[in-house]
């Protein structure tokens, strides 16, 4: 099954497999970029130009793979947890959960998606267990599906962004010492136009916000700088075929502004919670692999900082480009994810 990411400024795609000896490894990844407005606010706003450039993604990764694993933005998703009683059969449980969804989901049920897992047994109340309820519209689902099937793949299953970068996530917390059982980490995923955090410890979120800044604004700096288009501008940043002062002039400004940024937002983690320290800060996205950033973010912050390889201690194909990956991993975090979710049952 293929991981399949669609966010404002790209499609990403990630097949993982296993070796022999039952290790990971990547079998295809691929990037493609899309144009501004293509895709806002996580709705479809050209769909046969999307359609073309996932069709350009297959090709480029050189899969023949056509089950895909997608995801939806949390804004269009709303999910609660629920205590319903242990021992329930599986319809007895549809039924409730239904019964209790028409209490937390501002639509009809017929125009949502609706999905539900159990969690587990219920911390609070003996006997019961905890209900993980997730729910879309129905329109938002079948209109990512229905991008899916015009690139000639098939739709199994449909994801929550974030959780599926904090599965991708939590392969790297558990190589931390003592396989990260406690640790503060603090995810910061460095999109074109936001930035969102999750507070992560034992695979719970303590915290999260988005903050509505990214990569863009390089794009942009660069274009009032250098008088590019924005088209221009985002492929030579891509390419870092850029004039000799671009690292004093636009690029450094740029760190020290996303440095503030992932301070400010710890600061208010602190303030909202009961905590006053992260054990690692750990950033991915398309901008987190710039040169010094996370040295500026430890020094800011005083917390050690690392970018987010989701490919770390896999194997890797040959048909990778190596050189590339090392640049680009940052960016296939959620799509690692949702390519992951073919070993999960």
């Amino acid at each position: 099954m293929l991981g399949l990411d669609i966010s404002s400024s790209s499609v990403k795609l990630v097949e993982l497999g296993r070796t022999k000896s039952g290790l990971l490894l990547l079998e295809n990844c691929a990037i493609v970029p899309l144009e501004r407005g293509w895709i806002t606010d996580g709705n479809i706003e050209k769909f046969d130009e999307v359609a073309e450039a996932l069709r350009r993604l297959i090709k480029k990764s050189g899969s023949k793979t056509k089950n895909v694993a997608m995801a939806l933005p949390p804004s269009a998703v709303i999910t609660k947890k629920i205590v319903l009683p242990g021992g329930l059969t599986d319809q007895e449980l549809e039924m409730q959960v239904e019964t209790e969804a028409n209490q937390y989901i501002p639509f009809p049920l017929d125009e949502v998606s609706l999905d539900f897992c159990i969690v587990g047994p219920s911390a609070t109340s003996t006997g019961d267990v905890e209900v993980l309820i997730a729910a879309s519209r129905r329109e938002k689902v079948q209109d990512i599906q229905g991008l899916a099937e015009a690139a000639g793949l098939k739709p199994v299953i449909v994801d929550v962004e974030s959780y599926a970068s904090r599965l991708a996530t939590s392969r790297l917390i558990s190589n931390l010492p003592n396989q990260g059982v406690g640790s503060i980490v603090a995810l910061f995923e460095v999109g074109a136009l936001t930035t969102s955090m999750q507070v992560i410890r034992n695979d719970e979120v303590l915290y999260d916000r988005d903050q509505a800044f990214g990569g863009t604004q390089l794009t942009q700096m660069i274009v009032r700088q250098y008088g590019f288009s924005t088209e221009e501008a985002e492929s030579k940043k891509r390419s870092g075929d850029l004039p000799d002062d671009y690292e004093s002039i636009v690029l450094q400004p740029f760190i020290d502004s996303l440095v503030q940024e992932i301070g400010r937002a710890l600061q208010f983690f602190f303030t909202s919670t009961t905590h006053n320290k992260v054990d690692l800060v750990m950033l991915a996205g398309g901008s987190a692999a710039l040169q010094g950033l996370t040295a500026a973010v430890t020094k800011q912050t005083t917390f050690e900082c690392v970018v987010a390889n989701p490919f770390e201690g896999m194997e890797i194909s040959e048909n990778v480009r190596m050189k590339k990956l090392a640049r680009e991993a940052p960016s296939y975090l959620t799509s690692c994810g949702l390519a992951l979710r073919r070993f999960m049952q």
